[in-house]
């Protein structure tokens, strides 16, 4: 049985190697969380992702500095910004778009190994709509239906149903204002594909 010395002695030893470790471990996550704030802080920028990004999002970028002309440019209007509507809700919304969009577009272009014209990876999907537009489903009637009948068809047929960019297409020019910049020929094509699917 180790004496009360030796015992001591250890402790010494063992604090001594822990406190450095704590240290270390406490400044690297330190390290690490203002790195992730301040990479929050300048996505929040359209000029920090344009100044990266290829075409088409420099050619998107300059579009919102002048008056509307499609979803994007009208919500830039409103002071919403790119990573608003590419990153979905929350927290682990915002995160999930940094590590898996964001850095891999990052090191992409660090690397000079990137797409140009860029390739969307991961598209807007309707959570990243329904974080600011949640009550769109819930009226129902027959001017909305549409709206109201599109979960129940994404249930049914899962990604062969259409979603929220398939009508309102954030950057491409043509649809009317009064409607969020809904091209009727488009959305009239995915109204009659949600008509078959029902069997009407």
């Amino acid at each position: 049985m180790p004496s009360r010395r030796s015992r001591s002695a250890s402790r010494k030893t063992c604090s001594l190697w822990l406190t450095p470790a704590l240290i270390g471990a406490t400044f690297a996550l330190s390290a690490a969380g203002a790195t992730v704030a301040y990479a929050a802080h300048l996505e929040n920028r359209d000029s920090f992702c344009a100044s990266c990004h290829t075409q088409p999002e420099t050619k998107f970028y300059q579009q919102s500095l002048a008056a509307p002309v499609d979803l994007a440019t009208s919500h830039a209007a409103q002071q919403v910004t790119c990573i608003q509507c590419h990153s979905g809700g929350g927290l682990t919304g915002r995160l999930a778009a940094m590590t898996t969009v964001a850095l891999p577009d990052l090191l992409a272009y660090r690397s000079g190994n990137y797409h140009d014209p860029a390739v969307t990876t991961v598209p807007v999907s309707d959570d990243h709509c329904l974080k600011c537009h949640r009550g769109v489903e819930s009226n129902r009637d027959f001017n909305n239906h549409f709206h109201a009948f599109l979960p129940l068809w994404q249930a049914r047929a899962g990604r062969q149903a259409a979603g929220c960019v398939d009508c309102h297409s954030s950057h491409g020019p043509g649809g009317d204002p009064q409607t969020a910049y809904l091209s009727r020929p488009v959305a009239e094509a995915v109204c009659q594909r949600c008509h078959a699917f029902a069997g009407s």
